[in-house]
């Protein structure tokens, strides 16, 4: 098995730590695991402008979901000698599992994916995702402050109520909250709130989940697991142009939509809006706070031009 590292990581600091399997030696490590899920479930649950097949949820999500049963059973297992040392009930504290990488590398539909296929092994079918989106500041602060050319960036999330929420979900809690974000408005909504009930897993993705700024306490000490989702610069680049295009023919289309302004724009002028919010704000968003988390992921999954993962990078224990 080839454990040179050839993709991003190749000649980093990080490249040591990890072992790197090709898309094909990955899918291998499936063993026997059934694929639960039909091209249906897939189209359902991939997001705008992203190209996922069942033979990718075959070769990435299955292996994944298998070694990730395995972490489950065996950190139970774990709690329940510390309960024993202690003297105290037997508890199984949820499994936390982060996905972390750019706006438009597929991070969304990989985390909903993963969440479909984990939630069918009967030793945990109780998966709950939630978005960092939720813990964005509300438009009115960041406009107060000046943030929304900088929204997505560490300063413009509520770390605090992050944290909050997080250690009220391993705690066990019987209800953790986590406020609401629509994309539609752009904003967070007045009075809504998911509501966390003692999952046996939760997902919890966003750009932000491996970063080590803002809090004594880090979103990364109540991980159990972490994935990066990972490409080229100049791949993200032209998904996110491919997605905006997108929108802009039909979320956008809706008068409620933030966006709406964008609504008549020529392909052309969409495309020159897109790059240029790329190349302002996501772009130095990926660079500075985004990128230099992947070598604190658990796994790293590397896509191609085609949206496809081809490497599988998995950290050393």
């Amino acid at each position: 098995m080839d454990e040179v590292v050839s993709g991003p990581l190749a000649g980093t600091e990080e490249s040591g730590a990890y072992r790197v399997f090709d898309r094909a030696e990955w899918a291998a490590l499936r063993s026997s695991t059934p694929l639960p899920l039909t091209d249906a479930d897939v189209k359902a649950l991939r997001g705008v402008a992203d190209q996922v097949s069942l033979a990718e949820v075959a070769d990435v999500h299955l292996p994944l979901s298998r070694l990730l049963n395995l972490h489950v059973t065996a950190a139970r297992s774990l709690a329940a000698v510390q309960d024993t040392f202690l003297g105290r009930p037997a508890r199984v504290p949820p499994y936390v599992i982060a996905v972390a990488g750019s706006v438009a590398v597929g991070k969304s539909t990989f985390a909903r994916l993963l969440r479909a296929v984990l939630a069918r092994w009967p030793d945990h079918p109780r998966v709950q995702l939630v978005t960092t989106d939720g813990f964005l500041l509300p438009t009115k602060m960041l406009e107060a402050r000046g943030l929304m050319r900088r929204k997505g960036f560490p300063e413009s999330y509520d770390l605090r109520r992050m944290i909050a929420f997080l250690r009220a979900v391993k705690a066990g809690e019987a209800e953790a909250r986590a406020p609401v974000y629509s994309h539609l408005s752009y904003d967070i909504v007045p009075g809504e709130s998911e509501v966390v009930s003692q999952p046996d897993i939760l997902i919890f993705e966003g750009l932000n989940v491996l970063q080590t700024a803002g809090t004594s306490v880090l979103a990364s000490d109540f991980f159990d697991f972490s994935v990066y989702v990972d490409a080229a610069e100049e791949d993200i680049e032209s998904w996110y142009v491919q997605r905006f295009l997108v929108l802009q023919r039909t979320a956008f289309q809706d008068p409620r939509s933030y966006f709406h302004h964008y609504k008549d724009l020529s392909e052309e002028e969409a495309k020159v809006v897109a790059r240029g919010i790329w190349r302002d704000i996501n772009l130095p968003n990926l660079v500075e706070n985004i990128q230099p988390t992947r070598p604190r992921a658990h796994l790293v999954l590397t896509k191609g031009p085609d949206h496809a993962v081809r490497e599988v990078a998995l950290r050393q224990m």
